[in-house]
């Protein structure tokens, strides 16, 4: 069976660690895309996102987004907005629910996102 918004990106995690969960039905096809392109990019990423989602010190690569998109409305709370340059132009955004320690992807792929354009 396919993953679907909401379901688990494996594994599941181990202690201390966040969860990671597609936030949107259309990351599952774009995680894929990113782990088969850049899997070892992709790795780090998702280590980043289950060790410390939102680190201290960002980096140009490792950062919260800016303006209208450092938070975004994920159900029915008001949480921040990250994203981590896995490419020259893919990109990963989740947005993090500190309370529950779940990482939620809402978006990933190899294309520069236009939003930011």
């Amino acid at each position: 069976m396919s993953p679907k918004k909401g379901d688990p990106v494996a594994p599941r995690p181990g202690k201390g660690e966040y969860d990671i969960r597609y936030g949107e039905t259309a990351t599952v096809e774009g995680w894929r895309e990113v782990g088969n392109k850049a899997p070892g990019n992709a790795y780090k990423a998702w280590e980043q996102m289950r060790t410390n989602p939102c680190p201290q010190e960002q980096t140009e690569r490792h950062h919260q987004l800016k303006f209208d998109l450092a938070y975004r409305d994920f159900r029915g709370e008001r949480l921040p907005q990250w994203q981590i340059e896995v490419t020259g132009g893919g990109r990963i955004w989740y947005v993090v629910d500190d309370k529950r320690r779940i990482v939620w992807l809402v978006k990933a792929g190899l294309g520069h996102p236009k939003v930011t354009e």
